[in-house]
């Protein structure tokens, strides 16, 4: 008993670690400490996650062989263990088998990875479009199955931050979408090439300019989740952020009207969104 009494803290510590971890997790954005990738909320993130957790597997068997050879190797092989060594220079069987496993191997893990990329590729389902346009540094949202508006989202500045919202990552405008919809999401860029991405959406695409690259999310959970531009922009790359508000349907209708007055007209507005994010990265930039 008394053995068990002196496992059971550090289990217990244990346990509401992983607990807290899987709280946190659930925030849409890295935590401390975070093993594995962010909770997936949608279809595609899913089955990313099982693939990742497979591929997991098959490289810690293939470590841990590989590991187990060179060892055996190195004991069986010695020159005090085999003073005379063999002179056998060729072995069919070994030959066909290193050739054929590793062969099978990849068959293994090109099937499920080729039909998650189909996957997340396109919907032909889709019940709403989102065009997404990346710029030197913020993006523009236009949602033109929803009145045709369009507006921008640059990242807060430390001084601009609410408490609760973190740093680097909180942005002036919310890209608002329905929970459990099909959405198609259009990307694309105005100047260089910038990504969109999400990672508890399993979203990550290129914005190319003069190219518009699509794939599609269904998000089964609200809440607020964030991203970054993944591709290198710039000097202010590292301040454009996402920020995604994922709400009930009827929350969104009442959003769309409200968004159709307040974006209603935007002439100028790039212009000046391009100065203050290009003074708010220096100033980041600085600061940090």
């Amino acid at each position: 008993m008394t053995a068990w009494r002196i496992l059971a803290a550090p289990m217990a510590l244990f346990c509401s670690l992983l607990t807290s971890a899987s709280a946190l997790a659930d925030h849409g954005m890295a935590h401390p400490w975070q093993l594995g990738l962010q909770a997936p909320v949608t279809p595609v993130a899913e089955q990313l996650n099982d693939f990742h957790n497979m591929l997991l597997v098959i490289i810690t068997v293939i470590a841990v062989f590989v590991t187990l050879l060179l060892i055996y190797v190195m004991v069986k092989f010695n020159a005090k263990a085999n003073p005379t060594p063999r002179t056998t220079t060729h072995n069919t069987l070994l030959e066909v088998l290193w050739t054929a496993i590793p062969i099978l191997i990849l068959v293994v893990i090109a099937i499920p990875s080729f039909k998650l990329l189909y996957y997340a590729d396109s919907t032909k389902d889709a019940e709403m479009t989102i065009k997404a346009i990346g710029h030197q540094w913020y993006w523009s949202y236009e949602y033109p199955d929803n009145g045709d508006f369009t507006f921008d989202a640059s990242m807060l500045g430390d001084d601009e931050l609410e408490p609760g919202q973190p740093r680097l990552l909180a942005t002036d405008e919310s890209v608002v979408i329905p929970v459990n919809t099909n959405i198609r999401l259009l990307i694309a860029a105005s100047d260089v090439i910038h990504a969109w991405a999400i990672p508890a959406f399993g979203v990550k695409l290129d914005g190319v300019p003069g190219r518009l690259n699509e794939t599609w999310v269904r998000v089964e959970k609200e809440g607020t989740y964030y991203g970054q531009c993944s591709e290198l922009c710039g000097t202010g790359h590292g301040f454009m952020p996402i920020q995604v508000k994922v709400v009930s349907k009827e929350a969104f209708k009442a959003w769309v009207e409200k968004a159709k007055v307040e974006y209603a007209s935007s002439n100028g507005k790039a212009d000046v969104k391009l100065a203050d994010a290009g003074a708010q990265s220096t100033q980041n930039g600085a600061a940090q």
